[in-house]
């Protein structure tokens, strides 16, 4: 398969990054089908897309027949078969739990034609984890969107050791026809660039509020003001997902054994508690 013969794609998780991925994707030109078990969350995608065409034909940034054109490309379905089965690529956007994934790319290589390439858009678990559940372990890739995906331009293509030269220029193709800026890991490496680097600071800030020594609030004040970061650590934590970073912490725990990659004692508080950020209306902070 080469680049141009990529015309549909299907996104598996219709969620804050589903969603969006599947928006920018038929925004972009490519027939999309955004599927979830859930109906009640494939009903407020189709929702936030009607809104998000709605508010854009007020703006002036797309007009009514664009908006006709986009609404076209795109449909909303619960039936993972049918949504999959005609596809030239798919972008898994569900939980960051490895057994749920598993079980998706094991189903994704049956529906799937022959030469579909699978990707995830998982920040942490790589794509050699994923491979043996398929008979194309050459076609399944990590394809890692970053949050707001409408908005934010970078994609992390890795090449892990079982992925082919034309998947990945293939992967990397699909996110320069979505306006992103795709940059390629050559081996795979838990967190990527980003989030590795986001780690380390995320880290530190939970550690200074964990002791006590500044606020949340402070902390982020610090950031933004002092580093020049557009969104502090806490609003980026409320953002992305407080229960996202309680899973692959507790993931990455999981796999070494290694006390020190325990959840800070105050996301663990907060998953408990269901203060996940900006999804659940509280998290470091609270939302309207």
């Amino acid at each position: 398969m080469e680049l141009e013969n990529v015309k549909k794609i299907c996104v598996v998780g219709a969620g804050n990054m589903g969603h969006q991925i599947s928006l920018k994707a038929a925004i972009s030109g490519f027939k999309v089908t955004c599927t979830d078990v859930s109906s009640e969350t494939l009903e407020k995608a189709k929702k936030f897309t009607e809104l998000y065409l709605s508010e854009s034909i007020k703006k002036g940034k797309f007009g009514e027949v664009e908006v006709e054109n986009i609404v076209k490309n795109i449909d909303f379905m619960t039936s993972l078969d049918d949504a999959a089965k005609d596809v030239d690529f798919v972008i898994e956007a569900a939980t960051e739990k490895l057994e749920v994934k598993r079980a998706l790319f094991e189903r994704l290589d049956i529906v799937c034609k022959e030469n579909t390439i699978l990707a995830t858009n998982s920040s942490f678990i790589v794509s050699s984890k994923l491979a043996d559940a398929t008979k194309r372990p050459d076609k399944v890739i990590n394809m890692h969107f970053f949050n707001p995906a409408l908005v934010m331009k970078l994609v992390e293509v890795v090449k892990g050791p079982h992925v082919s030269n034309k998947t990945c220029e293939i992967t990397m193709g699909i996110a320069r026809k979505m306006d992103k800026i795709p940059v390629k890991l050559k081996k795979e490496i838990r967190g990527f660039v980003v989030n590795r680097i986001l780690d380390a600071i995320n880290n530190e800030a939970l550690f200074l509020l964990d002791q006590d020594i500044a606020s949340f609030e402070d902390i982020d004040i610090a950031v933004e003001n002092g580093l020049r970061h557009p969104m502090g650590p806490f609003k980026l934590m409320d953002l992305t997902g407080i229960d996202l970073a309680y899973l692959i912490a507790m993931g990455i725990y999981k796999e070494t054994l290694d006390q020190s990659e325990k959840p800070s004692p105050m996301v663990a508080g907060k998953f408990a508690l269901g203060e996940w950020g900006r999804k659940t209306g509280k998290g470091f902070y609270k939302y309207d």
